[in-house]
């Protein structure tokens, strides 16, 4: 049994996708299936250690992005697209799996263009509650549509659309508290801001809290994950803003949160600030209440889309991007925190949310369809 899986871009995209991976190979072992072969197409492996530590095999095609604004990067983009088509139907020829999982994003396209072409089934899963264009289109033809938000399913085909949830990495999906104050050299007795700006990081929310820096630290600690090529900046910025303030001790940049340091961090952390991402599925299932902060520009505002549904839900506090003043950001951190009731039905609502079984869900409807294709 081959199953193929897609997408790129983002750890967005890349993550669920591994989650998925992780629930195919219980499932296989459940079920005795013995043969299965996972594969991951894409134009890069964004996490060769990942994929190596699943059994995925990688398979590299060119891929060009569909940009909605003028570039001039469009123009030779139509030829990383085209070649990808080419390359992506010779390897999908040659591997012919049972079954395509898509994410979606530009680097899916070659996988499921290659997969309608020679016939082979796929699933799509879509993240946002605004679904991207290659997963509009691609659930045309496709044989399952899995989706995050209920609000997807007015843009894609009723019939064949479910509500899983979003897929979520087995080692992240629980908090841990056991030695986190220890890991990030914290103490124990003050709250913790946790800080993610998505898997490559947020200038902006960088840079506001590297002005609030001062007023948070004096009754809070945090930690920020900056995304890998701004930690320098953040750090030397940090150093500055907190240039003779003893309470810099109470700061913990990091580039990036493996699956150790994610679980450390959620397992101690009182309140988190985010971007509408992905993020948005392991805070909830996290049950930690939180702020979060939409990108404004984002494709169809799904951002912003993603916010405001999360928000309904009672989780969570939105602070839309042209509101985000050091002001707003300290007046809403303290009125969560300073309100114990609050977090609790924050609590709750976050956890009511959260579909903890989503990758299982999709894993489990995978397999049937590629013993089903099998069989033909």
């Amino acid at each position: 049994m081959k199953i193929l899986l897609t997408g790129g871009g983002t750890g967005g995209h890349f993550y669920p996708l591994i989650a998925i991976a992780e629930k195919l190979t219980e499932v296989a072992d459940k079920e005795k299936i013995i043969d299965l072969k996972l594969y991951y197409m894409s134009d890069r492996p964004y996490d060769k250690r990942m994929l190596f530590e699943n059994n995925i095999t990688y398979v590299q095609i060119p891929a060009g992005k569909m940009r909605t604004y003028f570039s001039i990067r469009n123009f030779f983009d139509i030829f990383s697209t085209a070649t990808g088509m080419f390359f992506g139907l010779i390897s999908m020829f040659f591997i012919y799996p049972d079954v395509v999982i898509s994410k979606g994003g530009y680097a899916a396209f070659p996988a499921v263009f290659a997969a309608k072409l020679l016939r082979i089934p796929v699933i799509v899963h879509e993240s946002d509650s605004y679904p991207g264009r290659l997963n509009v289109w691609t659930a045309k033809f496709a044989q399952k549509v899995a989706i995050s938000w209920p609000e997807a399913i007015e843009f894609l085909p009723k019939e064949k659309t479910a509500l899983t949830g979003q897929p979520i990495r087995k080692n992240i999906l629980n908090g841990s508290k056991e030695g986190a104050h220890e890991f990030f050299k914290l103490n124990s007795n003050l709250p913790i801001i946790l800080v993610i700006g998505g898997s490559q990081g947020a200038e902006m929310i960088n840079n506001i809290f590297l002005e609030v820096l001062p007023d948070l630290l004096s009754k809070y600690q945090i930690i920020h994950q900056t995304g890998i090529d701004n930690i320098d900046d953040v750090l030397s910025r940090s150093k500055l803003v907190m240039e003779k303030n003893d309470n810099i001790t109470r700061y913990v940049a990091v580039p990036y949160l493996n699956n150790l340091a994610t679980r450390m961090a959620a397992g101690i952390a009182d309140i988190i600030v985010s971007r509408a991402g992905s993020a948005i599925f392991e805070i909830a299932s996290w049950g930690i209440p939180s702020i979060i902060i939409p990108i404004n520009n984002s494709n169809g505002d799904h951002q912003r889309k993603n916010a405001y549904n999360y928000a309904r839900t009672g989780a969570c506090e939105v602070i839309d991007e042209t509101n985000l003043t050091p002001h707003v950001l300290i007046s809403e951190i303290d009125k969560i925190m300073s309100n114990k009731e609050k977090r609790e039905k924050m609590k709750i609502a976050a956890l009511s949310f959260a579909n903890k079984d989503a990758a299982e869900k999709i894993a489990t409807e995978a397999i049937k369809i590629a013993q089903s294709h099998e069989e033909i």
